[in-house]
């Protein structure tokens, strides 16, 4: 592949636990299988061995913009170590053509007793940055790291932002071809996060193949046109950015629980209007079930959460008994729930539940439903106020 973009195919990668011998009696076993070819080929498992990276194939475009989420152990940064060359498959390929741009472990090659100044060029260098490049690029590198008052510091003196901070300004100093992020959006303090961000969207946005690898899922929304979900070296999911996250939050928060002893079983959510509204609108939709006994547990019979996919994060719940309707003794009901939707515009999933607060956990999941809040008044902050203003005509 000549033109920059990446190109994975069924990619495996496998590890050993316990890997290092430290005795001669573990030793010189392991030896004699090395030199008898007793040792599994690259598509077995030998004992303490285990596939980090199953099956994994798909391909980034320049233009596109590719996040890869999963929980801790997943498989995500492994896969980046593929791509850039830093592991190689036991089976399967990784192609990446152009001159890549690596933002991972940003300071890792950072010599302690040098100072920044001679860092940025060592750094550079590791990075694939030539010399010349790196002078001609260095006011700009210091400029964005904001420690230029200590350029000519030992970096061993260096805290550990500025640390994140120079390293990753080197790093996206680099014009790549292809841009691979590992875990980078969190450097630094909030205002160099948010410079971090803009510089690494800019570069998106340029046209260039991207893959970015993060827990920060509001940022993975933002920069990334598609998502891929790993879970235990496989994917699990790929699709748009959003409905990729979707599927990783509610996963991870409504997992299956043993609802066959609950009295009250929540079966539709329908929405009254569109699924999109503006931010500070009106919601409305309902929620039918039915009651299949007389209830005796202490519980919460119809709740709902409202959780930010970006984030996971529930930004409001609520039930019957907060607002205070009561279900049936027995039999087919249906609660008609209106919200005002004071939130940011994003996408936000709407979710359902039995709610047990003496377990603290759902009694019986229901159904959920997705909803886009678009913008409306402009405002900053994570709650939409409708603020209002009006020139006074007596100004004393």
């Amino acid at each position: 592949m000549t033109a920059p973009g990446i190109e994975v195919r069924g990619v495996w990668k496998k590890f050993r636990r316990g890997e290092i011998h430290d005795s001669l009696r573990d030793l010189v076993p392991a030896l004699a299988r090395r030199v008898l070819g007793r040792i599994p080929k690259s598509g077995a498992l030998a004992p303490g061995e285990f596939w980090a990276l199953q099956d994994i194939d798909f391909e980034v475009r320049p233009g596109q913009a590719l996040g890869i989420i999963g929980s801790n152990g997943a498989g995500k940064s492994t896969i980046l170590k593929t791509m850039t060359r830093i592991l190689r498959p036991n089976r399967g390929y990784c192609t990446v053509g152009g001159r890549i741009g690596a933002l991972i472990e940003v300071a890792a090659g950072f010599h302690p007793d040098l100072t920044g100044r001679e860092n940025v060029f060592l750094q550079g260098a590791i990075m694939g940055m030539p010399a010349h490049l790196a002078r001609e690029k260095f006011d700009a590198i210091v400029e964005f790291s904001g420690i230029a008052d200590f350029i000519d510091t030992p970096v061993k003196r260096y805290s550990s932002g500025m640390h994140a901070r120079l390293g990753f300004s080197i790093a996206a100093h680099l014009d790549p071809d292809v841009l691979i992020i590992d875990e980078v959006l969190s450097v630094g303090d909030f205002a160099f996060q948010r410079k971090a961000f803009d510089r690494i969207a800019t570069l998106a946005k340029s046209g260039i193949p991207v893959v970015v690898v993060s827990h920060q899922l509001d940022r993975i929304a933002a920069l990334c046109t598609e998502a891929l979900l790993l879970e235990r070296g496989r994917i699990a999911h790929r699709g748009p950015a959003a409905d990729c996250i979707a599927t990783y939050v509610l996963g991870d928060n409504r997992a299956p629980v043993d609802a066959a002893d609950c009295p009250v079983r929540l079966e539709r959510l329908a929405m009254a209007g569109p699924s999109e509204v503006r931010s500070g609108d009106w919601a409305r939709f309902r929620i039918s079930g039915t009651v299949l006994r007389p209830v005796t547990e202490n519980l919460e019979l119809v709740a709902l959460r409202i959780r930010a996919l970006q984030t996971g994060e529930v930004v409001f719940a609520t039930s019957s008994s907060h607002c205070e309707v009561e279900l049936p003794p027995i039999g087919p009901f249906a609660v008609d729930v209106a919200l005002q939707l004071n939130v940011p515009a994003a996408n936000y999933v709407i979710e359902t539940n039995v709610w047990d607060p003496i377990r603290h956990r759902d009694a019986s999941p229901g159904p959920t439903t997705r909803i886009e809040v678009t913008e409306g008044a402009s405002f900053y902050g994570p709650v939409q106020m409708n603020a209002g203003m009006a020139l006074a005509r007596d100004p004393s």
